[in-house]
């Protein structure tokens, strides 16, 4: 086990900008974490997403949220992949006036990955304050281990603690999570979301005002603050994803979820998170899958962060589609 270096901010809950380092290095140490976050589940369980298509819409959305998901989607289309690859995006920018978001597919189901870890421990912290109890020394180094590591053999012990799918589908409906559907059996990376659901579950844990759900509904200050600043420490190899929207200065908090489908060879590659760019704090959500590699998921997640902060920011620099 890699020692973790500690990168707690008490202020922001979010990781300092670094200097990025070169795209060899980074392809490398991905590559080098794939056995830790691989899906967990027998294999007959998975099932290939990459086929399905997004349920009707109810009705045309508003004139307002029209432009902004068309300006997304115009700062996408650079981007974005053929074939069987599919991408969905939804961002929102917390210090703009209205807090809408803005979304690129965002209905779309998605299997989670390794980013219902945050579902996992949202559940386990929603639970031990139902039971007016801190969390035990056992649970909390799982959930430090399960996000800053990703290691799947805590999220294993901590999905069966919280009482597998319906501790999580119980925890989702209690934060405002409408789409999201706990995987079968031992399989969380089975968990299927979509990226507005997720939006919502990153507003529960960052945002402040009426759309976040309050105790006893929701986590309380202290579960909130644990859960970003564990999202904050994340190891150097999981550094990739939304964080590539960085500005000098910028901070973030973020879990990655990646998975090789048995079915197809193909790549489920997601990146979530909170970033702080321009002074402006952004809660972003890419989910894609049918990616051929792991590195073509992880350059179309970070080239759809770009754009997407691109997209929803006031300043008026251009963002650069690739590093």
């Amino acid at each position: 086990m890699l020692e973790k270096p500690n990168r707690t901010n008490p202020t922001h809950g979010l990781r300092a900008s670094t200097p990025r380092v070169c795209a060899a290095c980074v392809a490398a140490a991905v590559a080098a974490s794939l056995a830790a976050c691989s899906l967990v589940g027998p294999p007959s369980q998975a099932h290939d997403t990459s086929v399905r298509t997004a349920p009707p819409a109810p009705g045309p959305p508003p004139r307002e949220m029209q432009g902004r998901d068309a300006t997304l989607a115009r700062a996408l289309k650079p981007i974005l992949p053929g074939g069987s690859t599919r991408l969905a995006v939804a961002v929102v920018d917390l210090d703009s006036a209205d807090q809408q978001v803005a979304s690129y597919r965002a209905d779309d189901p998605f299997d989670t990955a390794s980013i219902s870890k945050l579902g996992i421990l949202a559940a386990l912290l929603l639970q031990a304050q139902d039971e007016d109890r801190a969390l035990t020394a056992a649970e909390r180094e799982d959930a430090e281990e399960m996000i800053r590591t990703s290691d799947n053999p805590a999220a294993n012990t901590l999905w069966q603690t919280i009482g597998e799918a319906d501790g999580l589908d119980a925890a989702h409906h209690r934060l405002g999570l409408k789409a999201t559907k706990g995987g079968p059996g031992t399989s969380w990376g089975l968990t299927q979301t979509t990226a507005h659901d997720q939006v919502q579950l990153l507003r529960a844990l960052f945002a402040s005002g009426p759309a976040t759900p309050r105790p006893p509904k929701g986590l309380n200050a202290a579960s909130r603050a644990y859960i970003r600043r564990l999202m904050s420490e994340i190891t150097d190899e999981q550094d990739w994803g939304i964080s590539a929207a960085r500005s000098p200065g910028s901070r973030w908090a973020l879990k990655n979820g990646w998975n090789q489908r048995t079915t197809t060879g193909r790549w489920t590659i997601n990146s979530t998170g909170h970033i702080i760019v321009h002074s402006h704090r952004y809660l972003i959500s890419i989910l894609s899958n049918g990616n051929p590699t792991m590195k073509a998921g992880v350059t179309l997640t970070e080239h759809a962060s770009r754009a997407a902060i691109g997209a929803a920011t006031t300043q008026t620099r251009p963002w650069p589609h690739q590093h």
